[in-house]
């Protein structure tokens, strides 16, 4: 004879196995991991009293003003330093986030704070971008390396800045180029560097004078980014002009029953002086 009543329950069954047994939630949101950062830490100059829509840089140009050989009697010769300006407008970058009222009711947690918590950071994020797009790129100089990173392309590029008289003392790597720097026997062996940093750490701190950070390629332009590697003068290299700082604007939407917020930025990196900026490629 054919059932038409159940006889037995069991965890397998649908119905029973997620509304009959009693659940846990774990009662604490899990955030996804911090990108490692960038940003306007090593700009060699921040603008920030900005009262127009703009703001003018301007910069001595190197190497304008020539001594002369003087014959006796001879006039002496006139030479002064020469001036080159550029002008930086920055640019507004944002996003508005908005959240039900029943969500808000509702929810376990305080969403529209976590998400502006969120917010603040990817615009941190987007100003790691805008530093490698909009400053570091534009280097003078490009040392082409091969399949990995390699000494000599490190001191090469090196080379270039200190043939204009800059001081490198940062190097931004990506990942590719990072995971290159840990496979390099002289940065590895404690006989040969005199310390276990990159052992014990994973990462040198310094290498030839120069202060290491690796940037986050979910934060680069592209994922190509992490096959390259940057050498500047920090003091020479890159500008930042703010307009508007990080501004949260919170808001309620009665048509639509939301809370949100508006999250705002005016904000512009540039080169201040493109040969202060080697860039290394890999392959």
């Amino acid at each position: 004879m054919v059932q038409t009543i159940k006889e037995l329950l069991s965890t397998a069954t649908g119905t029973e196995g997620s509304l009959l047994i009693e659940k846990k939630i774990y009662d604490t949101l899990i955030d996804p991991v911090v990108r490692t950062r960038v940003g306007r830490a090593h700009a060699a100059i921040t603008v920030t009293d900005i009262p127009g829509s703009s703001v003018d840089i301007d910069t001595v140009d190197p190497k304008s003003m020539k001594v002369n050989k003087i014959s006796e009697g001879a006039a002496v010769l006139m030479s002064s330093e020469a001036y080159s300006s550029f002008n930086m407008k920055p640019l507004k970058y944002g996003l508005r986030i908005a959240i039900t009222k029943e969500m808000m009711e509702d929810g376990k947690w305080d969403l529209l704070a976590h998400n502006i918590e969120q917010a603040g950071l990817f615009m941190a994020y987007n100003e790691d971008k805008l530093l490698i797009a909009d400053a570091l790129d534009n280097a003078t100089n490009t040392q082409g390396g091969g399949a990995a990173l390699t000494i000599s392309d490190i001191t090469r590029a090196m080379q270039y800045l200190e043939d204009e008289d800059y001081t490198p003392d940062v190097m931004f790597v990506g990942a590719t180029v990072c995971n290159d720097l840990r496979n390099i026997d002289t940065f590895v062996e404690a006989n040969k560097l005199g310390s276990r940093e990159m052992l014990e750490n994973g990462m040198i701190g310094t290498i030839f004078g120069m202060k290491i950070i690796r940037f986050s390629t979910n934060s680069a332009p592209s994922t190509t980014y992490g096959l390259y590697a940057y050498i500047i003068d920090s003091k020479q290299a890159y500008v930042v002009a703010e307009k508007r700082p990080v501004t949260i604007e919170k808001y309620d939407d009665k048509i639509h029953d939301l809370e949100g917020a508006v999250v705002t930025q005016r904000v512009k990196y540039r080169q201040l002086r493109a040969d202060a900026i080697c860039r290394i490629t890999t392959t």
